[in-house]
């Protein structure tokens, strides 16, 4: 009887390790992301508080 169950809680475990590990990852993305979202928001803070102009953005010739 258990011998039947094995093959379905072994591949519920390998999806469920799976899932956990992309879960976790995003999570870690995310919060790496937020990191350097204030990191960027704080330079461009000091930027502007001691009058520095931003770099303009590259445009084509005219």
């Amino acid at each position: 009887m258990l011998a039947a169950l094995f093959p379905s809680v072994a591949v519920a475990l390998l999806f469920w390790f799976v899932v956990r590990a992309m879960v976790q990852g995003d999570r870690r993305e995310r919060a790496a992301m937020a990191e350097l979202d204030r990191q960027e928001r704080e330079r461009a803070a000091r930027e502007a508080s001691r009058g520095t102009p931003r770099e303009a953005p590259d445009l084509p010739p005219q």
